[in-house]
């Protein structure tokens, strides 16, 4: 049977994408803005033998299946793929596609990882850190674009650009904080310095960021000294475990807490708040589930196994729960998840500007991991399936004053 109308023929509904595979067949409107090539019997074996997310990612990555068009737009029809369903429709397709020789898993694409060792212990998060930061700082300058900022943006209107909107979230933090000159912040997981360099620059604050990856440390380094900071700011490269006990007045963590595995949040909010002075405040920014619901880890997807191992994501009313119960009362919340959507469509913009040198630089399999992982993540986004909350906890002195004002000056 024609490999085209059976892939279309898992389908879910009329899509806007034409199919053409290996074997000749084609499927779909001939119109379509977005085609789909299955290039050869091994995606076959990849989307048999893997559930299916992951099954079409090493299709994708291993360069099996190939896209012509908008590959948000592809994604979005392919979300729709029945890949799942009851036995007899998997043994039906499984037959139409050439039998039992597509169980056959072929070799894993090399950008996959799998990492060893305790999990979350110190050694196997700085090895999972360095998977994906450590690629190339240059890679990193083509995708962030000058900012060099690797999380959700806040855009102040429709039309502001990715740079106005990464300047928008460091200030909404920092303003969340209550940033005074003179001040001593606290960046964990402080990526290349963003954060760090923003509050010294602009609120005259004293800023310590400690990061995992040695080449965002090093990178970050020499941002701050070319940008006349080093009085004020500095990036270690170091577990935040290890930063010395001292009273901060603020403590940033943004886009760190998806590293922390469940079972560690408790020790991850309990080292915050021995650091932290009573009255001063810490910003809780990242990626969460939906519902407390969903199961924070998901080994065998596509983004565990290639873009960040050993993540774990929270429901927010699970992390609002572990501040409350390890020494911090929660005084704001918001869901920034539309904007993390436009963040990521902004990221995909600039990769594909840049898609020669980072191909030169990273290797084609790399850049097609990353190019899938901004569309699948921007679409899963848009559809309410991941949320980006930012949580603002205070530390209560012994009378259980806040220091807080009224209401939000922010």
């Amino acid at each position: 049977m024609a490999v085209a109308k059976v892939i279309e023929g898992l389908i879910a509904g009329p899509v806007p994408v034409r199919f053409t595979a290996f074997d000749g067949s084609s499927a779909g409107p001939p119109d379509a803005d977005v085609t789909i090539e299955i290039r050869s019997p091994r995606a076959l074996n990849y989307l048999a033998t893997a559930n299916g997310g992951l099954g079409l990612a090493r299709a994708y990555v291993s360069g099996d299946i190939e896209v012509s068009g908008d590959l948000y737009t592809a994604l979005a029809g392919l979300d729709r793929l029945e890949l799942d369903k009851s036995w007899s429709k998997r043994l039906r397709t499984l037959r139409d596609l050439g039998g039992i020789k597509l169980l056959n898993p072929p070799p894993r694409p090399p950008m996959e990882v799998r990492l060893h060792g305790r999990l979350h212990s110190k050694a196997r998060d700085r090895a999972a850190i360095a998977h994906h930061y450590d690629v190339s700082n240059r890679f990193y300058e083509w995708l962030l674009g000058p900012s060099m900022a690797y999380t959700c943006a806040v855009y102040p209107d429709a039309a502001a650009t990715l740079e106005q909107a990464q300047f928008a979230k460091h200030d909404l933090v920092a303003r969340k904080l209550g940033l005074e000159p003179g001040m001593r912040l606290l960046d964990v997981g402080c990526g290349w310095g963003g954060m760090v360099m923003h509050a010294a620059r602009e609120y005259g604050v004293r800023a310590l960021g400690v990061t995992l990856s040695r080449r965002q440390a090093e990178w970050a380094a020499k941002a701050i000294a070319e940008a006349g900071l080093s009085d004020l700011a500095e990036v270690r490269f170091m577990d935040y475990r290890d930063v010395p006990v001292q009273h901060f007045d603020a403590i940033s963590s943004i886009g760190l807490t998806e590293h922390i595995g469940r079972d560690q949040l408790p020790g991850y909010f309990r080292s915050l708040l021995v650091r932290l002075r009573p009255g001063g405040r810490l910003l809780n920014h990242c990626i969460t589930r939906p519902s407390n619901l969903e199961p924070a880890a998901h080994r065998r997807m596509f983004i565990n196994r290639y873009v960040f191992p050993d993540g774990e994501l929270h429901g927010v009313g699970h992390l609002v729960s572990a501040m409350h119960d390890h020494g911090f009362e929660v005084r704001h919340e918001e869901n920034l998840r539309e904007h993390y959507a436009r963040t990521l469509a902004a990221w995909s913009a600039n990769l594909e500007e840049h898609w020669a040198e980072s191909v030169a630089e990273v290797g084609l399999g790399r850049a097609r991991v990353w190019r899938l992982y901004l569309a699948a993540s921007r679409l899963g986004f848009d559809r309410n399936v991941v949320q980006l909350h930012q949580v603002l906890g205070v530390r209560l002195d012994a009378r259980g004053h806040s220091g807080m004002p009224l209401r939000p000056t922010w």
